[in-house]
C-alpha cells in the first residue's frame, strides 16, 4: 500500500506477468525432468562441468533457505491475522505485543509439523478443503465489499488505477517498483509442485500444469481482489496502514462491512493462511529430504530417512520446524528484522530459480530434451533469458534495498543483504573447505532416474523408501 492504489493494482499485475516467464521456464524443466530436488538437479545438469558442483550446492542451499524463510513469513502472517482478530474482538482494547506474535507463531509451526507428519492421502484431503475455502472467501470479498460500500460510494477508476502515492522517502517511481514485492512474495510458492514431483501421478504433465496454473490463477485473482479493495478502501492510505489491528486488510473489512464481518472473514483467512504454511512445510521437507539424499546437508544420514508406514520424511519435516522456530526469533528484535523474513524467502528462492534457468538458457542449450510441455526452441530460450535478467533484478536490487528510503537507520534497515549474504558466502566456504570432498552433485544422473526411481512412461514416480529405525 505504500505506493497507493497504483501499487496495489498495476504493482501486482506487472510482476505477475514477469513471474509467469519464470514459471514457464521451470515448467519445461519440470516436465522433462520431474524430481523432488529439481532446482539443484537442473542446475547440475545444465551448468559447465567445471562449476556444476558448487552451483548445484548453492542452488540447493538457497532453495532450502527460501522455503524455510517462506514458512517463517507465512506463519508470522498467520500469527498477525489471529491477533488482529483478538484486537477486533476486544474492540481495540487488546494490543498484541511482539512476544504474543512470536508465541502464536511457534504454536503454528509446531501444529504444521504435526499435520505434516500425517500420511500423504490425509494431507491431500486437507489441501482440497483449503482450495474450496479460498474460493468462498474470494466470492465473499468480491460481492461483499462493493455491496456494503454501495456503488455510489466506490472510489473512482482514476483513483484505483491512476493514484500513485508515496509513503516512503524514495522517489515515486522506485516506490511503485518496491510495491512489486507483495506479488513476488505471494506468488513465490509456485515451485512447491516441483518438490512433490516424486509423489505425483503423471508428474511430467502434473508439475508444469501445477506451476503455470498456480501463477496464472494467483496473478489474476489477486489483481481482481486488490482492484476491489482499492475501490472500496478509505482513501487515507496512511490511516489504513497505521491500524491498531496490525492488519491493513482487516481495517478495510472493518471500515466497509463492520466488526462482525471483519472478524469472521479474518478468522477464515487465518485458517487459509495456516493451510498455506502447511503446504510450504510439506514442499520444504521434500527439498530437505532430496538434498540430504545427496549428502549435501549436515546430518544428511538422519534427514534422508523416510517413514515406511506413512510414506513421509518425518525427520526432514521436524528439521524444518526447529530451524523455522529459531529463525523466527528475528521477529522479537524489531520490525526491520521481521520484514527480512519476507525478503529472505523472495531473495533465496529467486536465486534458486535463477541458477537452472540461466544455465539452461546460456550453457548447453542443445542438450535439453523436452518433455510434454515445451514452448519451442526460440520462444523457450527468449523466455528463459528474460526470466534470468528479471530474477537478477529481484535478487540483487529489489529485495536488498531499504524499504523506507535511501538513508536507512538501524531500525529500518533491510537486513536481507546481511542474512542472505552470510548464508550464500557461508555455503560456498563450507563447500570449498569441506563439502567438496564428499558432495559430487546429485547421486544419479538424469538418464538413470528412469531405472533407479522407477519412472513409468507417463512420468509418475515410484520412490524407494528407507525404513525408519525404531
Amino acid at each position: 500500500m505504500v505506493a497507493g492504489p497504483v501499487g496495489m493494482t498495476w504493482g501486482w499485475l506487472l510482476p505477475s506477468l514477469c513471474i509467469l516467464t519464470v514459471g514457464a521456464s521451470m515448467a519445461e524443466m519440470g516436465s522433462a525432468m520431474p524430481t523432488s530436488g529439481g532446482l539443484y538437479w537442473w542446475t547440475y545438469k545444465f551448468s559447465p562441468k567445471s562449476i556444476r558442483k558448487p552451483l548445484s550446492f548453492l542452488a540447493g542451499y538457497s532453495n532450502t533457505l527460501g522455503l524455510i524463510g517462506g514458512l517463517c513469513s507465512i506463519d508470522y502472517g498467520f500469527a498477525s491475522i489471529i491477533l488482529s482478530c483478538a484486537n477486533i474482538g476486544s474492540n481495540g482494547t487488546f494490543i498484541p505485543s511482539k512476544f504474543h506474535t512470536y508465541g502464536v507463531f511457534v504454536g503454528c509451526v509446531i501444529s504444521h509439523g504435526i499435520a505434516g507428519s500425517l500420511a500423504t492421502k490425509y494431507i491431500s484431503k486437507l489441501q482440497t478443503f483449503c482450495i474450496v475455502a479460498n474460493m468462498v472467501v474470494i466470492v465473499i470479498t468480491c460481492i461483499g465489499l462493493p455491496l456494503y460500500k454501495g456503488t455510489e460510494n466506490l472510489n473512482s477508476g482514476t483513483f484505483v488505477f491512476g493514484e500513485l502515492d508515496n509513503l516512503t522517502e524514495w522517489p515515486k517511481g522506485w516506490t511503485f517498483i518496491s510495491a512489486w514485492l507483495s506479488a513476488i512474495w505471494t506468488i513465490g510458492a509456485f515451485d512447491s509442485c516441483v518438490h512433490m514431483a516424486e509423489e505425483a501421478t503423471n508428474a511430467a504433465i502434473a508439475v508444469p500444469f501445477g506451476i503455470l496454473s498456480s501463477i496464472s490463477m494467483c496473478g489474476f485473482l489477486g489483481f481482481v481482489l486488490l482492484t476491489i479493495v482499492a475501490a472500496t478502501m478509505n482513501t487515507d492510505i496512511a490511516a489504513t496502514l497505521s491500524t491498531t489491528t496490525g492488519q491493513p486488510l482487516a481495517q478495510v473489512y472493518y471500515d466497509v462491512m463492520g466488526r462482525n464481518w471483519a472478524l469472521g472473514i479474518m478468522a477464515v483467512l487465518g485458517v487459509l493462511q495456516w493451510f498455506m504454511g502447511l503446504s510450504i512445510l510439506i514442499a520444504g521437507s521434500r527439498q530437505v529430504w532430496a538434498f540430504s539424499r545427496d549428502d549435501a546437508l549436515p546430518f544428511s544420514t538422519l534427514l534422508k530417512v523416510v517413514n515406511y508406514k506413512l510414506g513421509v520424511p518425518i525427520r526432514a519435516i521436524w528439521f524444518m520446524v526447529i530451524i523455522s522456530i529459531i529463525i523466527g526469533l528475528l521477529t522479537i528484535i524489531d520490525s526491520a528484522a521481521t520484514l527480512a523474513l519476507f525478503s529472505l524467502a523472495a531473495a533465496s528462492n529467486s536465486l534458486a530459480w535463477l541458477l537452472p534457468i540461466f544455465a539452461r538458457s546460456f550453457f548447453n542449450v542443445d542438450t535439453f530434451e523436452p518433455g510434454p510441455f515445451y514452448m519451442g526452441s526460440f520462444v523457450s530460450r527468449a523466455v528463459g533469458i528474460f526470466a534470468s535478467f528479471y530474477l537478477m533484478f529481484v535478487i540483487f536490487v529489489l529485495t536488498m534495498m531499504p524499504s523506507e528510503g535511501p538513508n536507512p537507520t538501524p531500525q529500518n534497515m533491510n537486513y536481507t543483504c546481511v542474512i542472505n549474504g552470510f548464508i550464500w558466502v557461508g555455503c560456498m566456504v563450507y563447500y570449498f573447505l569441506f563439502a567438496r570432498k564428499w558432495f559430487d552433485g546429485p547421486k544419479q544422473t538424469f538418464d538413470e532416474i528412469d531405472t533407479i526411481e522407477g519412472n513409468d512412461p507417463n512420468g509418475s514416480h515410484a520412490v524407494e523408501y528407507l525404513p525408519e529405525k525404531e
